[in-house]
């Protein structure tokens, strides 16, 4: 039987993501090299590459999709027309590339953080905004987007000097606005990762003093506590009911009044923690497995 070829989408580094993402990419590598999978680095946008033959396709880190996000789109499309096999499916990334669809998990009953949503071409009115939201501080930022890429966070006071931004930035792509979630600086953001459908791990992220940011790659700090149950339970109903057939997916949420909030349901290209979760790379090799095909 001819070795299975995995193919672990990557994108043309450019040198704007560094540090742990660059370190969890390479020991993620190595480890499923380590064990026997053939397995090959692929920029998701180069041309060359011949996708037929590959049996597994593994988004992994294509960092700069929201950028490009026509030609993802396009390339997604192609996979589909090839009938390669995809993880996480195609249908499910398109879905997760924007984030209109917190409005999908919101209807079937899940706590979301409040959204307003601005449609392409309107125009921002911040009066509006803080007193539909009732807040004092909102946080914008585009519906297809990622590392804080063109995101504002506001007070009452400086919103009047961001609006023209804001609103030269929507003739080209739709927005959501949010509170400010307070209990981010005094709880942190929880990450819950599970692999195939199963919970692996949890993280807690908190924000540099001053900053509201909690990437690592913005100086926020990384803690690896016990998942507060009812919170894991409520990640757990949002996996099984939207990422069940995914390889791998990140339920990002602010804990407020004892329940989860979520900010947002990561299914394209997540950092996964997993050097910091003793068996997180084994765990992830296992469920990589689950999905080649198996010898009779």
């Amino acid at each position: 039987m001819d070795i299975q070829q995995i193919a672990l989408i990557t994108y043309q580094n450019t040198g704007n993501f560094s540090g742990f993402s660059d370190e969890e990419n390479d020991a993620l590598f190595n480890y499923l090299t380590e064990k026997g999978l053939a397995v090959t680095y692929q920029i998701w946008d180069d041309p060359t590459v011949d996708w037929t033959k590959f049996d597994l396709i593994i988004l992994k880190s294509p960092w700069d999709y929201f950028d490009k996000i026509g030609a993802f789109y396009a390339w997604l499309d192609k996979l589909e027309q090839l009938n390669c096999q995809v993880l996480n499916p195609v249908k499910t990334v398109r879905w997760n590339a924007d984030k209109r669809y917190l409005k999908d998990i919101q209807e079937k009953g899940f706590k979301v953080v409040p959204t307003v949503w601005l449609e392409k071409g309107q125009t921002f009115n911040a009066a509006e905004a803080f007193a539909a939201l009732g807040t004092e501080r909102i946080i914008l930022k585009p519906s297809v987007s990622g590392g804080a890429k063109n995101t504002f966070a506001l007070t009452k006071q400086d919103a009047e000097s961001s609006t023209e931004s804001i609103n030269t930035l929507l003739q080209e792509e739709t927005f959501l606005v949010q509170p400010f979630v307070e209990e981010i600086k005094t709880n942190g953001e929880w990450s819950f990762l599970f692999f195939n459908g199963r919970y692996s791990h949890t993280v807690l992220k908190t924000a540099k003093p001053g900053d509201f940011r909690v990437q690592h790659f913005f100086g926020g700090t990384i803690h690896t506590p016990e998942a507060p149950a009812a919170l894991l339970e409520a990640a757990h109903n949002i996996v099984d009911s939207f990422a069940e057939d995914c390889l791998y997916a990140r339920v990002d949420g602010v804990e407020i009044n004892g329940e989860l909030y979520l900010m947002e349901l990561e299914l394209i290209e997540p950092f996964l923690f997993m050097t910091m979760s003793e068996g997180a790379l084994e765990r992830y090799y296992e469920a990589v497995v689950e999905h080649l095909e198996v010898p009779a």
